[in-house]
């Protein structure tokens, strides 16, 4: 099952997406110009093999709701997401914030 929620993060819009999978579920938050995700999530191939589409996202681990990514502290972020600010160990909707502070700047 999929399950896409609008939700706003201060006054940002954003969408958190949940897919429920056998024996696990991945959750996600993204913005236009980027996202949070759970543990599967894999920065290393993005800052490598995919640094050419310089994706900005930032990965939590052991979250298993929408709820608990957003108050996780990111474990690892891609190097576009630092290069607007975001960092490993700020909270999910911090970095949420500076995403969506990033398309209206």
């Amino acid at each position: 099952m999929i399950t896409v929620t609008p939700l706003m993060i201060d006054d940002y819009p954003c969408v958190a997406t949940t897919v429920t999978l056998p024996k696990t579920q991945l959750v996600m938050v993204s913005t236009e110009i980027g996202y949070i995700m759970c543990g599967a999530l894999d920065i290393a191939l993005l800052n490598t093999r995919l640094h050419n589409r310089r994706i900005i996202a930032g990965r939590a681990v052991g979250v298993k709701t929408v709820d608990e990514l957003l108050t996780a502290p990111l474990e690892s972020v891609t190097d576009e997401a630092r290069a607007i600010g975001v960092t490993t160990g700020m909270l999910g909707k911090d970095a949420i914030r500076i995403m969506s502070q990033a398309i209206t700047a």
